[in-house]
C-alpha cells in the first residue's frame, strides 16, 4: 500500500508553518500589511502582545522540541501554548480598542498567507502532538 506518514512529521511541519506563517504578513489594510511581530508592543495592548509571544515562543520551542530529545515529551504543552496563545490574540483582537478591534471585526477579510498559514500550522500541529501520544 501507500507509504505512512509518521506523526512527528505532522507536528514538526505545522510548527514550522507556525513561525513561517507569523513572519509573513497577516493582515492587510488601509494602514499596510502587519506581521505578527507587529502585534508584539507592550505600550498599547499588553494582552495582544502575550498572545503573540505565546504563538511565536511556542511554535520555537516546538520546533526545539522536534529535534532535542530531552524536550520530546514537552510537544503536546508547546502545541497548547501556541494555541492558547492564537485564542488570546483573538480575545485581545475583539475586546481592545483601536486598531485592534478594527482588525478583530474583519479578522477573514483583512486575512493573509501568513493568517492561514498560522491556523494550518496550529491545526496540524495540535493534531500531530495528540496523535502521537
Amino acid at each position: 500500500m501507500g507509504k505512512k506518514v509518521s506523526l512527528p512529521l505532522i507536528y514538526l511541519i505545522g510548527m514550522a508553518l507556525v513561525v513561517i506563517g507569523f513572519c509573513c504578513p497577516m493582515f492587510s489594510g488601509f494602514l499596510g500589511s502587519a506581521n505578527g511581530f507587529k502585534f508584539i508592543n507592550f505600550d498599547n495592548s499588553g494582552f495582544v502582545t502575550i498572545g503573540a509571544l505565546l504563538i511565536f515562543a511556542g511554535a520555537i520551542a516546538g520546533l526545539a522540541a522536534c529535534f532535542v530529545k530531552q524536550l520530546s515529551g514537552l510537544k503536546l504543552i508547546f502545541a497548547l501554548c501556541v494555541l492558547a496563545g492564537a485564542i488570546v490574540l483573538i480575545i485581545g483582537f475583539t475586546t481592545n480598542g483601536g486598531i485592534y478591534k478594527a482588525i478583530g471585526k474583519n479578522i477573514i477579510k483583512h486575512a493573509t498567507i501568513g493568517f492561514y498559514l498560522v491556523v494550518v500550522g496550529i491545526v496540524a500541529g495540535v493534531a500531530g502532538a495528540v496523535m502521537n501520544k
